[in-house]
């Protein structure tokens, strides 16, 4: 996509800022340890989302994260779930989901490759976007993508 006055190319679908070196070696690094295994174990196994789904992937998706206490939530802990929708759409060989929390407040981005059922790439914080962490997903089935971070949690529900 290229905006019309600027001419920056946004490699995104959403429009939005672009994740930053979504494959740099940081996120090649922290793929090489991340694991999911994507069974009945998982933190993200129970379901708690109840999204109607038209397309197997792209569509509308339940979010929640934790492993990090944003400074702009009263109350918020590390080990607390932060909440929200998201959208996921498909460009070439990437995913891209934008998400939100803090009841559409705050909004990010995670721009990754896909590796099978495995993804690998990288999230931004697009309401403070000196916040980015490598992430790493693993898409058990058109309802659940599990999905981790150094510091914690990022995972899909439908």
């Amino acid at each position: 996509m290229q905006q019309a006055d600027t001419n920056i190319i946004i490699r995104n679908p959403f429009g939005t800022m672009d994740v930053p070196a979504p494959d740099d070696a940081d996120v090649m690094d922290y793929a090489a340890t991340a694991a999911l295994a994507g069974d009945a174990d998982d933190a993200n196994a129970a379901h708690w989302a109840s999204i109607p789904a038209a397309d197997p992937l792209e569509g509308g998706w339940a979010s929640r994260w934790n492993g990090g206490a944003d400074p702009t939530v009263s109350g918020d802990t590390p080990e607390a779930w932060k909440d929200g929708r998201a959208e996921l759409r498909l460009a070439d060989e990437r995913i891209y989901l934008r998400f939100d929390w803090d009841h559409g407040r705050r909004h990010g981005l995670i721009d990754a490759a896909r590796e099978g059922a495995r993804l690998v790439g990288k999230y931004i914080n697009l309401t403070n976007p000196a916040i980015t962490r490598p992430w790493v997903g693993l898409v058990v089935d058109d309802a659940r993508i599990d999905g981790c971070f150094p510091n914690g949690r990022l995972d899909f529900r439908r």
